[in-house]
């Protein structure tokens, strides 16, 4: 079995549902520091998004048992956010695990490694971020991680992280950070909105930033 924690602390319901009004840009530069995971990590369709707490997972190289095992521990609403101990050749989920993430109400995958069944998943609708395709199977020895801190490139995830993604990319919010980032989400917003307006007005970028 895997070294798993089940009982993790999540952000408000409320505070999920404000994540998602925002794009991950907007996120990621309120935010102040790297809060973005690597730009290879994109959705398998353009079309998809997900926002909830992470349930963070530990996989060994070319094993995906770990990952099944994660999807009994989630609650309806969270994400899935999975490293791979750099063995990104393989396909870690592909179509019968998304039918068992559906069931069980899993608001989407973020995976540092490459997933296959792309089709069949897309028709879904189940979001899922990856390093991309890869049809090689997996083992099932399992012995992994879930629940611990992991690292996707230059971010440290914890588990109850919040995790955003849309077609850019993904941002993980760290959980006690998320009021304040949202509250600067904001303040972007409406100044983008200003600038769009100061543009509609006839004035040049140059001239609203004063560069």
């Amino acid at each position: 079995m895997a070294d798993e924690a089940t009982v993790i602390s999540r952000p408000d319901s409320t505070l999920v549902q404000r994540a998602a009004e925002f794009s991950t840009a907007t996120l990621g530069e309120a935010s102040g520091k790297p809060i973005d995971l690597s730009a290879a990590i994109q959705p398998i369709s353009h079309r998809m998004k997900l926002c909830g707490p992470a349930i963070t997972v530990s996989s060994p190289a070319g094993d995906n048992l770990t990952l099944h095992q994660a999807i009994y521990v989630a609650h309806p609403g969270d994400v899935l956010v999975v490293e791979v101990s750099g063995l990104y050749e393989a396909g870690y989920w592909g179509e019968i695990m998304t039918q068992a993430a559906l069931h069980r109400k899993i608001a989407g995958l973020v995976i540092d490694g490459c997933v296959r069944d792309s089709d069949a998943i897309e028709e879904t609708g189940f979001p899922v971020f990856a390093r991309g395709l890869c049809i090689r199977g997996t083992a099932k020895r399992g012995k992994g991680r879930i629940n611990r801190p992991i690292t996707i490139g230059e971010v440290s995830i914890m588990p109850g992280d919040l995790v955003v993604g849309d077609r850019d990319g993904v941002v993980v919010i760290p959980q006690p950070e998320i009021l304040q980032i949202l509250a600067e989400a904001e303040k972007r917003d409406q100044k983008e909105s200003w600038v769009k307006d100061e543009l509609a007005a006839g004035k040049t970028t140059l001239e609203i930033y004063g560069w």
